[in-house]
């Protein structure tokens, strides 16, 4: 090629560079506009902006609570308030089976098989690693670019990475106090010997505080702070609990079992020194809907309630069985009355229990049927802030708002596509494919006739199958294109550095 030629080669490069790299250089660092409503039926004012906080549980079960299962013992005042003064999402969905994904779906607002952390991170050197790549980004930074300043903090469970760059405060997120890994002792807040607890980026021993406890007081904390400047912020406070408890994370001398404070069991009549480990579950899931009833009557006392966008879901579903008897002895928790659990794609896996409360502005004691999941409040968030959605990549969240407000019953998603391990998965209507291994054949239920997953239809319905699994298979093609796209994006992006 002349000097001509490789100049005009050069520039190419370099504009196309530009093209991917000014909407990153946005994202955290805010700009001046004007948000308008055109995101909410039927408004075209300008919008205020309302406090966001996304509440999730540790691998509590679908069966687990009143709201799904009137037969459950558990005591949960606190979310059953939330339920009455909102909604209870019946058909909720989680785009990642397991800890880790489940968080970066959300955070990012895309499946696993786009921001390709696809597997549960496990042990020190995948929690302390990069963990999902750094070029993702996170639903904080794209708040930080609202016209209405939010403040933002996460209190809880990270379980995505916590490299250099791939901390919490490095990736839109103001303050952070949580561990890092998935399954840390909740009272010493050991994972695997080695103490797990960090205030933004530095260790800090707290040791007898419960975890729960320390979270939820944080995030009032921040409330608190923020409500005396009138500053609308965003907290993700994921509870690490009640999670399962785990060998490694306890001394050598001590046994594996549920720990709560001791006003926990009160509700229960039971002494702190109750041995019955299922006993001990329901005391855990009661503790954490008393922290969520500290942060809900702090929101009252601030009288910022109706102002506050309040969601709730478990990240994954409850374990399967024989995981729960292998690690306890005992089945403690329950999706009933759903198929399979955690990471697993039955619905058992990615079916969970969800409320949502806005104010007067979700219908009081609804239940919401129409078919949503995880990314989707990555969206919804970005909506109510008023910032908008990032442009250079695709985004698998679409906007709940107008199904939550009551403006349609439709779903904005025609199907859900879910890859977890070897297990496969569509939805698409009434109807399911899924599949445990990718050379087994494919099983088709009829999921609102048959949510247990009880009767495979695949023999009598040749016809859907294919549809299916062909619908499954597009699908499939789709996002590695896309993947391709946004990799060759980045490439171009490392390359206008040489030049």
């Amino acid at each position: 090629m002349d000097t001509l030629g490789l100049y005009v080669a050069r520039i190419l490069i370099l504009l196309m560079g530009y093209h991917f790299i000014f909407p990153m250089a946005l994202y955290g660092q805010g700009y001046d506009k004007k948000a308008k409503n055109l995101d909410f039926p039927n408004e075209n004012l300008e919008q205020s902006f309302p406090n966001i906080i996304i509440i999730t549980v540790d691998n509590v079960g679908y069966g687990d609570y009143k709201l799904y299962n009137k037969r459950s013992p558990i005591i949960t005042p606190n979310l059953d308030r939330i339920a009455a003064e909102g909604a209870v999402l019946t058909n909720f969905y989680t785009a990642g089976a397991t800890c880790t994904t489940s968080r970066a779906t959300l955070l990012t607002g895309r499946i696993p098989q786009r921001n390709k952390l696809d597997y549960q991170m496990n042990g020190l050197a995948d929690n302390y690693g990069i963990g999902l790549r750094q070029s993702e980004i996170l639903l904080p930074q794209v708040i930080k670019n609202s016209p209405g300043n939010y403040a933002t903090a996460a209190f809880g469970k990270w379980n995505i990475g916590f490299a250099p760059g791939s901390r919490p405060t490095d990736r839109g997120f103001d303050e952070y106090l949580g561990i890092v890994s998935g399954n840390a002792d909740h009272f010493t807040h050991v994972y695997a010997g080695n103490p797990d607890l960090y205030h933004n980026t530095e260790a800090v021993s707290r040791s007898g505080e419960y975890s729960t406890d320390m979270f939820a007081n944080a995030a009032i904390d921040f409330i608190k702070t923020n409500a005396k400047m009138s500053r609308p912020w965003f907290i993700y406070l994921p509870f690490d609990a009640p999670h399962s408890p785990g060998q490694r994370n306890i001394p050598p001398d001590e046994l594996p079992i549920f720990k709560a404070p001791d006003a926990a069991f009160e509700p229960y009549g039971i002494s702190p020194d109750e041995k019955d480990p299922i006993m001990r579950y329901h005391v855990v899931v009661t503790a954490i809907d008393r922290a969520i009833g500290r942060l809900l009557s702090t929101l009252d006392s601030l009288d910022i309630s109706k102002d506050t966008f309040i969601f709730f879901y478990s990240d994954n579903g409850a374990n399967v069985k024989a995981v729960q008897e292998r690690i306890m002895g005992v089945q403690f928790s329950t999706n009933t009355p759903l198929r399979g659990g955690s990471s697993t794609l039955y619905e058992g896996g990615i079916r969970i229990p969800a409320v949502v409360k806005w104010g007067n502005k979700i219908k009081p004691g609804s239940l919401i049927n129409t078919r949503l999941w995880s990314p989707d409040f990555f969206t919804a968030c970005v909506k109510l802030s008023g910032a908008e959605l990032p442009a250079d990549r695709v985004i698998d969240g679409k906007n709940p708002l107008p199904v939550l407000l009551g403006e349609t019953a439709f779903s904005p998603h025609a199907t859900l596509y879910f890859e977890i391990g070897e297990f496969d998965a569509l939805h698409w209507g009434d109807w399911k494919i899924v599949r445990e291994n990718t050379n087994d054949a494919w099983q088709l239920f009829n999921i609102k006739e048959d949510v247990s997953e009880a009767n495979d239809l695949a023999l009598s319905r040749p016809d859907l199958v294919q549809k299916l699994r062909e619908t499954f298979s597009q699908k499939q093609r789709e996002v590695q294109h896309a993947s391709a796209i946004e990799e060759n994006k980045r490439v171009v992006q490392t390359n206008n550095y040489i030049y």
